[in-house]
């Protein structure tokens, strides 16, 4: 079950009734106990199966392109395009990796906001034509690279426009959308829809009311020019949650379908990323080193158990430079937890192994005292956190370990979807890890 980030030859265990992905990270936690201790990551594939029934279930007239800076694992992206889904890309690399899989063309879209000319011509040559732009700048890119290009003005929303950041966001502004249309006909530039992103911090969905009239607004004002507009592109920001997902379907459908109502011949499509893979990988990390201080050293903002008591720094085998590299952009969206017996509980700071200042995972959470040895265990991993480790440090990329329940299994079988469509390399291999009561273990230094 083992595999690695660019191996094409990875292998999935099947679990058999009763095996969970707790027996799984035993097994595992176990194994690199004895043989080294490095960081391990556990993917169930069987949770993209049912984030795609949910997709189906709550939007279906929507089509997902996966994002796929969000998560390359070839495991994910065959799952992903033998579930039917398009592929968001943002690289060179990215579009060879979906091409490979047998992905068409047309269920590919080229989304940097700044694209490299090579990048462009590349994209021409294997019939990628569908692409983002947002300025007058990248248009003329597009114009003397890709004859053959069929563009998506990116819009900005009001979350974009009204934030601190927005000098970092992209998008261009409603009344700069018909600079950029005259600017296509001078280029003959296809322009064939419209994108726009609603970050999912944003919790206001208002914003979605705005953005889609506005899109509307540019549709109308592209048919003034002459272009045949057929793409709603809707973004990203789905959180993974089924509710999330249905109070921005309830805000949106009913506008999808006066604005683009079926049967107009405007295809919807999202961007949904971390949606897809968060909640399916699982990071174990060991404990390397450990230290005591007074408990008003950390930072305030955890409830202190006794004002006596004794905090804790622990230091960890993956840090910023390696798997948590997305902790330097975001907050943390996963809470550590003991692999053992729950105990009295100590404030606690972690932080990687490259002793940097900027290496701090946890700054304040509440846990049983570890000891170097022990593992911690962090849920909703999947997301931006599977890339080639920083040459910072001399840190060993985890391994990945990908399991499916029989049960998913099936599910993914009756959907239609079988192992040599368009999984080539997907192996399956039977697997009965169950820890008995005696085989469960402390993991000491």
């Amino acid at each position: 079950m083992k595999g690695f980030i660019d191996d094409a030859n990875y292998s999935v265990g099947l679990l058999d009734e009763g095996t969970n992905l707790g027996d799984v990270i035993d097994n595992y936690v176990y194994e690199h106990t004895l043989t080294g201790k490095n960081a391990f990551f556990v993917g169930d594939l069987g949770k993209i199966v049912k984030k795609h029934s949910q997709w189906q279930n709550v939007v279906a007239q929507i089509k997902p392109f996966y994002t796929v800076k969000c998560n390359s694992a070839p495991a994910v992206l065959e799952i992903l395009a033998a579930l039917g889904t398009g592929f968001a890309c943002s690289s060179k690399n990215e579009m060879a990796l979906v091409q490979e899989l047998g992905v068409s063309p047309e269920n590919i879209i080229y989304t940097s906001p700044c694209k490299q000319v090579s990048q462009i011509k590349y994209a021409a040559k294997v019939g990628i034509n569908i692409m983002t732009c947002d300025n007058e700048i990248e248009l003329k890119k597009i114009a003397r690279n890709h004859p053959n290009a069929k563009v998506l003005l990116h819009i900005a929303t009001e979350d974009d426009i009204g934030g601190e950041d927005s000098n970092m966001k992209f998008g261009t502004t409603l009344k700069n959308c018909r600079h950029l249309l005259e600017c296509a006909k001078e280029l003959d530039v296809q322009i064939i829809g419209v994108k726009f992103h609603v970050s999912s911090a944003c919790k206001e969905y208002q914003v979605y009311v705005h953005a889609l009239s506005d899109a509307r607004c540019v549709f109308d004002m592209a048919g003034e020019f002459g272009f045949t507009m057929n793409m709603l592109d809707i973004g990203g920001g789905f959180t993974g949650t089924e509710i999330q997902l249905e109070e921005v379907n309830h805000v949106i459908g009913p506008l999808l379908d006066v604005y683009f109502p079926e049967g107009s011949g405007i295809q919807i499509i999202s961007e949904p990323g971390s949606y897809y893979v968060s909640s399916a990988f699982t990071l174990a990390v060991n404990i390397i080193a450990k230290k005591v201080v007074e408990n008003d050293k950390l930072s305030s903002g955890v409830e202190k158990n006794g004002s006596d008591e004794p905090a804790f720094v622990y230091y960890m085998n993956d840090g910023v430079y390696g798997s948590f590299a997305s902790k330097l952009s975001e907050d943390l969206n996963t809470i550590p937890e003991k692999h053992k017996e729950d105990e009295p509980l100590f404030t606690s700071s972690l932080w990687g192994p490259s002793c940097d200042e900027l290496d701090q995972i946890v700054e304040n959470c509440l846990l049983p005292e570890l000891n170097v040895g022990d593992w911690l265990i962090f849920d909703n991993m999947g997301a931006d956190s599977l890339h080639e480790p920083s040459a910072f440090n001399d840190f060993q990329r985890p391994a990945i370990y990908y399991m499916m329940s029989f049960s998913d299994w099936y599910e993914m079988q009756d959907s239609g979807i079988t192992s040599d469509a368009m999984m080539k390399n997907f192996f399956f291999a039977p697997s009965c890890i169950q820890l008995s009561q005696e085989d469960s273990f402390s993991a000491e230094a």
